[in-house]
């Protein structure tokens, strides 16, 4: 709780006033048709997907608008047609019944509407106009994401509707403490945004720095969850990722019941989980799915894959140009047989076959699937032959850069992964000028700005720094769920026990 609110009175010292949004002033209804469509025309600059059209109400003059481009025609026909078509007394209390439609009388509200797909239905003579839902929807099924595919377990991910991301979210949370709050954001973009928490376990001071941060958002063009991160996290500087993005419901849900927040969009199926820490981006649902060893082994090689993934080129770059004294004899001569003729120092070497992989990497996932699977493997292995048979690159430096290549792909968070990829690169450089001693100074420089990030208030290297050895139990390993009697401390949860059983009691292994 501490750790809240001392960054919430930093930041209010800090923090800019609100941004004065733009609001128009209401326009009320025009009592004719002609001067309200007039005016629709007006305000959306006579746009030509704008439709007028007539309708025959007994008794009634009356006149619908509508855009084609963003309505559905059936529903048109089924919401405005057919009630018109079957109450042939004039009944307009009756039609509007029908329609569904809601009544407004603030012409610059209705205008948003139109835009987002609805109709307008105008009557001469009433300073009122009624809205019809006739927008159309193209929303794919519901399957697994492509980026985190699991093993066993639920197969379901978020699409870009956030009301299916919702009710994929409240389908396994049957509760009433799980709240939703609505925000509209981009002046020029209004999508819809939403966060989502447990009233009865997430921290009420984590709620408003959330709050607080998303209604300070003061941008024409917010089109996606992505966007909203980089205006909310603490650090946008940081190489490594503060807020956790999943396109998972089940990831999502398990990090509600913890009490932490998730963040998700109108066209969008990615959301943001905060607050997070460093072991949260090496976890994986299918670590729950397993049992508690198998589980355990799997997260320790994925926490162990980020030293080889930033540190083994650098290694082997500081062994061979400094420090030939560690090899152990029966490897000298092979490895000194294999880089003796290559013309270049092993610092080109290595970064030319890092920025090779990487070039192979982005071809992959632009090319179309088939294409892109054949130059991964294709590309990998004719370049790697080559380059070996040219002298340019030493046998060594291909098993290093292939090793550290796939240490990087094993994190199971994209962002993660982008981040110890870029950063081996400083590290590669500092051994190549300074040899084991460039490579300790950069681990330290990293590791002091792991301690000194945060995440919403909740320190990035939790739980070891601070050490919390009782968040251990679902860290590097993951212990039996039976022993996961606490919720972690990392959000500050209302309620740190997660089992009726008293937390003291242990329980006993035959």
């Amino acid at each position: 709780m501490g750790f809240f609110k001392e960054m919430l009175n930093n930041n209010r010292r800090k923090s800019r006033p609100m941004p004065g949004k733009s609001t128009l002033t209401p326009r009320p209804v025009f009592p004719t048709v002609q001067e309200n469509i007039q005016y629709l025309k007006e305000a959306l600059f006579h746009t030509d997907d704008l439709v007028r059209q007539k309708v025959s109400i007994p008794g009634y003059t009356s006149e619908f608008l509508f855009m084609y481009t963003m309505c559905d025609q059936s529903k048109i026909r089924e919401e405005i047609f057919k009630p018109i078509l079957e109450n042939k007394d004039g009944d307009l209390e009756g039609i509007l019944i029908s329609m569904r439609a809601n009544k407004h009388d603030d012409l610059e509200k209705v205008i948003d509407l139109v835009v987002k797909g609805n109709a307008v239905l105008f009557i001469e003579g009433m300073e009122d106009c009624f809205v019809i839902e006739v927008g159309s929807s193209h929303v794919r099924n519901v399957t697994e994401p492509n980026n985190e595919k699991v093993v066993e377990g639920s197969h379901e991910g978020f699409v870009e509707s956030v009301s299916i991301n919702l009710q994929l979210v409240r389908k396994h949370i049957e509760n009433r403490n799980l709240v939703v709050k609505r925000y509209k954001l981009g002046n020029e973009t209004k999508i819809e945004a939403v966060i989502v928490y447990l009233q009865n376990l997430a921290n009420p001071e984590l709620i408003e720095e959330v709050d607080r941060r998303i209604q300070n958002i003061d941008a024409d063009n917010i089109s996606s969850s992505e966007f909203i991160e980089e205006y909310i996290e603490d650090k946008t500087f940081s190489p490594f990722p503060q807020l956790l993005h999943t396109e998972r419901p089940d990831r999502v849900i398990g990090n509600l019941l913890e009490g932490r927040v998730a963040l998700l969009a109108e066209g969008s199926p990615t959301a943001l989980i905060m607050p997070v820490t460093f072991f949260a981006f090496y976890q994986s649902p299918d670590d729950y799915s397993f049992r508690s060893l198998q589980g355990s082994f799997i997260r320790f090689i994925r926490v162990c894959s980020f030293v080889f993934a930033i540190a083994l080129p650098a290694y082997y770059i500081a062994v061979v140009s400094f420090h030939y004294e560690v090899i152990p004899e029966d490897l000298l001569l092979p490895i000194k047989s294999s880089i003796e003729n290559i013309p270049f120092q092993p610092i080109l070497e290595a970064l030319f076959m890092e920025l090779t992989i990487e070039l192979l990497r982005e071809a992959g996932i632009r090319l179309p699937g088939p294409v892109g699977q054949t130059i991964g493997i294709v590309g990998g292995l004719v370049i790697g032959d080559a380059v070996v048979k040219a002298g340019l690159v030493s046998n060594t430096m291909i098993i290093v850069v292939a090793l550290t290549a796939i240490a990087s792909f094993v994190v199971p968070s994209h962002e993660m992964s982008a981040s110890v990829r870029m950063l081996r690169f400083p590290i590669m450089v500092a051994a190549s000028l300074f040899g084991f001693i460039g490579i300790v100074y950069s681990l330290m420089i990293i590791l002091i700005h792991l301690c000194s990030l945060e995440s919403f208030g909740t320190p990035y290297l939790a739980p070891i720094a601070p050490f919390r050895w009782k968040d251990l139990k679902d860290t590097i390993i993951r212990m039996p769920q039976w022993a996961l009697r606490q919720r972690s401390q990392d959000p500050a949860p209302q309620k740190l026990n997660q089992q009726s059983q008293p937390v003291e009691e242990e329980r006993s292994d035959d």
